[in-house]
């Protein structure tokens, strides 16, 4: 069975459209590991849209399982995680005019400056992942860059409803997580997935953890975050 790794970044989306003190992330995120969650990811974006730094600091005293950190290479942002020390640090692109992380990391655009910062996440101790678009040259790029595992972008397949279109997106999926399996790398998949299309990549043995965050916590207004990871880990598991 995969491991879930529940996004809390919404719950820090709501608080933050009114400056005040709640909901709480911190709750969200222990409530979330009660429900069987083996992971809180968080996204700090140099814009602060959502999780604060306060937050990311709170959960890294707090939480029982794996801290999983999405971050760009902006300076400021990699001399925190380098401080907070996360279990995992997932780096993405960032866009500051995005809603939300909008596809992989594009290895043709600032390779020195990728390389660097896995270097120094390394040389903390901090395990590294690379968010990436499920191609086989995005995987090798992945492992020639010293990365412990692969985020494949999930994002294209969750968006398209063809039915011809999502049977070729998943063979871009397991093809791509069969290969970075073969390199030795791990697997963990995310972004876009819901309650009613996270079934079909759960077949794909190779991936390891789901990273999940807005369909949970859209589920979580309506039943609870308990509820709402439960249902999930069920699906996952089932």
């Amino acid at each position: 069975m995969a491991r879930l790794s529940v996004n809390i970044d919404h719950i820090a989306t709501l608080r933050q459209a009114r400056r005040v003190k709640e909901p709480e992330p911190i709750a969200a995120a222990l409530l979330a590991e009660l429900a069987g969650a083996e992971g809180i990811t968080v996204h700090l974006r140099k814009d602060r849209r959502h999780i604060q730094e306060r937050d990311l600091e709170i959960l890294r005293a707090t939480i029982k399982t794996k801290l999983n950190l999405e971050m760009g290479t902006n300076e400021e942002i990699v001399k925190i995680a380098l401080r907070v020390r996360p279990d995992l640090a997932t780096l993405v692109p960032e866009k500051e005019e995005e809603i939300t992380t909008e596809g992989g990391l594009d290895f043709s655009r600032n390779d020195s400056r990728l390389k660097e910062v896995i270097s120094l996440l390394h040389d903390r101790k901090i395990m590294v992942s690379l968010f990436i678009d499920p191609t086989s040259s995005n995987i090798k790029k992945a492992h020639r860059y010293n990365s412990d595992t692969v985020e494949i972008h999930t994002g294209h397949y969750a968006e398209t409803k063809n039915e011809l279109e999502i049977a070729t997106e998943l063979e871009k999926i397991a093809g791509a997580a069969a290969l970075a399996r073969k390199l030795g790398l791990g697997v963990n998949a995310g972004h876009g997935l819901d309650y009613q299309n996270v079934k079909k990549v759960c077949l794909i043995e190779e991936i390891q953890e789901f990273s999940i965050g807005h369909s949970i916590i859209a589920r979580a207004c309506l039943v609870g975050i308990k509820e709402a990871v439960a249902e999930m880990l069920k699906l996952i598991g089932g």
